[in-house]
């Protein structure tokens, strides 16, 4: 069995790879991994360091946009798990050209590879936020896609191009499309990490406009077990929602955080509010639920007392990232 990981070496494919690794997944348990990673900003090679010595790991550093390369690491390959992408919002807003082509034509390049190469599945790892914004209730698969940011627009593209290469070609493609993602080695520009590097820094954190967005949470070992579920037993050509069951405000979680580190509402900057910035995000999970056996076994509490504490612990891998990223203001 051989799996190919886009993205490995970013925050939730590197956490795939090291549970495949590891052994957390049994029918991956003497599976070759090859990690196909660009290295950009937020690609760390530090993050595949638990597993780096394993002989069933090869790290090849390239982009899905490079067509000879992408042939080249997809032959024989019996897997592939697709979590290459550009993916901050703020980012896309200041300029949509990267997203577009990571997001749309990596994916595409890397769906051609995978149809020559004939790979028995493929899981096309996308995002809660094509949907829009949801006032009330819960998005099932069958929602329309209503993508209001660039970086969103350039996913809910990704994710019509990997259905075409199921209804078109036959290739069995899955979609999992997942909620906030948290937990170690996530880069420093995302909100969890970005407040508590910054607090545990001394530094205030800002909060967009009036911090009533609400987010859905979930723990990145319960995502990349969800990932696995769909990858053992997805029905080609079906999308899956995979969500953490644990909506906050932003502002909920900022007063989490600060309790978290022992800091006070001093600490806090409010800032304008983001450009489209969605209201409420929310997936109804029942479809894995009821298919596949899934359900959050990460509880935010535990996980975020995790999170905090892995990256008290862990200056040497963040400290760099942000200055090299100038997250620090």
């Amino acid at each position: 069995m051989r799996v190919l990981v886009t993205g490995g070496a970013g925050f939730i494919g590197s956490h795939y790879v090291r549970q495949v690794l590891t052994g957390a997944y049994p029918a991956l348990r003497d599976a070759e991994v090859v990690v196909l990673d660009k290295l950009t900003y937020a690609g760390n090679e530090a993050n595949l360091a638990p597993v780096a010595a394993d002989p069933r790991l090869r790290f090849v550093r390239g982009d899905i946009c490079d067509t000879a390369l992408v042939a080249e690491v997809t032959a024989g390959v019996d897997l592939v798990v697709h979590f290459a992408a550009e993916s901050h919002v703020d980012r896309s807003i200041l300029g949509a050209a990267d997203f577009v082509l990571t997001n749309v034509l990596g994916t595409q390049n890397l769906l051609q590879a995978a149809l020559a190469a004939g790979v028995g599945k493929f899981v096309h790892v996308s995002t809660d936020e094509v949907y829009g914004s949801i006032e009330h209730g819960s998005w099932t698969e069958e929602q329309v896609l209503e993508p209001n940011s660039p970086y969103s627009a350039s996913k809910a593209s990704s994710d019509l191009v990997a259905r075409s290469f199921f209804r078109t070609h036959g290739l069995p493609v899955c979609i999992t499309r997942c909620s906030n993602n948290y937990g170690p080695y996530q880069f420093p520009e995302k909100v969890i990490p970005l407040f508590v590097t910054n607090l545990l820094d001394g530094r205030k954190v800002p909060l967009y406009g009036d911090g009533l967005n609400v987010r859905d949470w979930l723990h990145v070992d319960d995502h990349c077990h969800g990932i696995q579920l769909v990858a053992d037993g997805g029905r080609p050509g079906e999308i899956y929602n995979i969500g953490g069951g644990t909506e906050l405000t932003n502002r909920a979680l900022t007063e989490k955080l600060l309790a978290a580190v022992g800091a006070g509402w001093d600490s806090v900057e409010p800032v304008e509010d983001r450009k489209g910035h969605d209201r409420r995000y929310s997936v109804d999970i029942t479809k894995i639920t009821e298919e596949l056996g899934y359900a959050p076994r990460v509880s935010f509490e535990d996980g975020l007392a995790a999170t905090v504490a892995w990256y008290t612990d862990n200056r040497a891998w963040w400290e760099p990232l942000a200055e090299r990223a100038a997250l620090k203001k």
